[in-house]
C-alpha cells in the first residue's frame, strides 16, 4: 500500500502499516512524525553498521528546504550518511525556487495554526535573497555524532561539550 500518492502524504496508510508493524502512535501524529518514528525505530539503528550508508531521495515532505528530484516531483534531492546506526551528515540541493518555498512554508504555517493555533510570518528577505540564489547544495556534519562514534558513547549527551541540567537542577558534567 502506498503512503505517497502523486507526491502527497497518505497518513492512514502510513499510519496503519505503521501500526501492522507494531510502531506505537500518537492520535494527533501526521505523516511526518509517523515517518519519523518508522524511520528512528526500524531503520535507522541498522544502518551503516559493516560500511558507510547513504540513505537518500527522500519523500519531498521530509526535505522542507531541498529541490525536487528532476523527473520525480514527490522525492526531494536529499540525502543522509550513516555509520553504525548514527546519522552523521545530512545533505540536499538547495530549493532555490522562491514560489515554490513559499508555497510550501504557506502549508507548513497552516498546519501549525491549526495544530497549535499560531502562526509565524513568512520572511520575505529570506525568499527574496532566495529568488536571487543560483543552483545550489550542501552538507552538514554532525561533529558531535562523529566524537561519539570515535568514542564508542551510547549516547549524545555523553560528548556535548556543554553541560547539560540534572532534573533535580544540578549540572552534568
Amino acid at each position: 500500500m502506498a503512503t505517497l500518492r502523486d507526491g502527497e502524504p497518505d497518513r492512514a496508510a502510513l499510519a496503519a502499516q505503521a501500526l501492522a508493524a507494531g510502531i506505537k502512535l500518537a492520535e494527533d501524529d501526521g505523516w511526518s512524525d509517523i515517518f519519523s518514528r518508522v524511520l528512528v525505530e526500524r531503520i535507522e539503528p541498522h544502518l551503516g553498521n559493516g560500511r558507510a550508508t547513504v540513505l537518500m531521495e527522500y519523500p519531498r515532505a521530509e526535505a522542507a528546504l531541498a529541490r525536487a528530484k528532476p523527473g520525480d516531483p514527490g522525492v526531494a534531492e536529499r540525502f543522509e550518511l550513516f555509520m553504525c546506526g548514527v546519522e552523521l551528515a545530512n545533505g540536499f540541493g538547495e530549493l532555490t525556487d522562491a514560489t515554490e518555498q513559499r508555497r510550501r512554508l504557506e502549508a507548513e504555517m497552516t498546519r501549525k495554526q491549526r495544530l497549535y493555533g499560531e502562526r509565524y510570518p513568512i520572511d520575505e528577505d529570506f525568499l527574496a535573497a532566495l529568488a536571487l540564489m543560483p543552483p545550489a547544495c550542501g552538507c552538514a556534519l554532525g561533529f558531535d555524532r562523529l566524537v561519539m562514534l570515535a568514542t564508542g558513547a551510547s549516547r549524545i549527551d555523553q560528548v556535548i561539550w556543554t553541560p547539560l541540567p540534572e532534573p533535580d537542577g544540578r549540572e552534568n558534567r
